[in-house]
């Protein structure tokens, strides 16, 4: 059993690509929507909703958790990683993966555990745009972890502090489209029009407007969807700790949580997950 964590509803895109994946998998999703959004948190209550959240899922029985959120994988990944989990109950049985190692892999075509330019990436010149919502782009995490495996890429962000709030209101797609594109012209401002060659969508609601980043961006311009490099990397890392992956001799089966009001939260999930079974509601310990 695998939990997925999100402050809100983006993790579902993440989400709904992992069952596409794993369709043999069991998985819990928890929505820490009572809370949200996190963006506008002090680093410390996110770390510690963050690891309510994880824990919640641990005693559900889930001893791999997903943070499929880039304000809690960019504020919260590495202190529970780092300083939580060594000296928790669940130290050696349990971990916690987040969102942005996977991405900075993809961007970098580097592994994680390569932390020092290597040839030839170490050469590569590229410019690579980090699209997110401000308390993503404000943890620097994307510039730093990939200027220490491509010391040469320019990596230019820029904050689009409406948009996850507009996708999830369900707004229409041609004011959803101007906020895209007042965000594209916002980063040529800042590269001098030199177009990125990769561009990463550090939202888990932006793959729900992929086709307008790729609208106002150029033909040539790589785009980075977290669902699926997500996927990709769960992927690779169960085939190296099957531990993880739980028992293959019950059936699959996807229970969706909410610390919010179940009902609405079910409502707005559709924008994410058109088939998504009702959120129950749940309580993070």
């Amino acid at each position: 059993m695998i939990g997925v964590f999100d402050s809100g509803h983006g993790g579902l895109t993440v989400l709904g690509a992992l069952l596409q994946r794993f369709s043999g998998q069991t998985f819990v999703y928890l929505g820490d929507h009572g809370n949200a959004p996190y963006g506008n948190r002090p680093a410390d209550e996110v770390i510690d909703l963050t690891r309510r959240s994880c824990e919640t899922l641990f005693g559900l029985g889930c001893r791999l958790v997903v943070l499929a959120c880039n304000t809690a994988t960019c504020v919260a990944a590495r202190p529970l990683q780092r300083e939580w989990l060594p000296v928790s109950p669940y130290a050696g049985t349990h971990n916690v993966l987040g969102i942005a190692a996977p991405t900075v892999e993809a961007a970098t075509q580097t592994p994680w555990g390569v932390t020092t330019p290597q040839y030839p990436q170490k050469y590569n010149s590229d410019v690579i745009a980090v699209f997110g919502t401000t308390r993503t782009i404000t943890s620097g995490v994307y510039p730093e972890e990939i200027r220490k495996r491509c010391p040469r890429i320019t990596v230019v962000q820029q904050a689009c502090p409406d948009l996850a709030g507009a996708i999830e209101a369900g707004r229409p797609e041609a004011e959803l489209d101007r906020i895209v594109a007042k965000a594209v012209a916002a980063l040529d401002a800042q590269t001098g029009g030199e177009p990125p060659h990769r561009a990463i969508l550090g939202c888990t609601h932006y793959p729900l407007v992929e086709h307008l980043f790729r609208r106002h961006l150029p033909r040539f311009t790589r785009l980075l969807s977290q669902p699926d490099v997500v996927a990709d990397s769960l992927e690779d890392y169960l085939a190296r700790h099957p531990r993880y992956a739980g028992s293959t001799n019950s059936a699959p089966h996807l229970r969706l949580l909410t610390t919010g009001d179940s009902e609405e939260v079910s409502r707005i999930a559709h924008i994410f997950m058109p088939d998504a079974p009702a959120f129950e509601r749940g309580v993070v310990v």
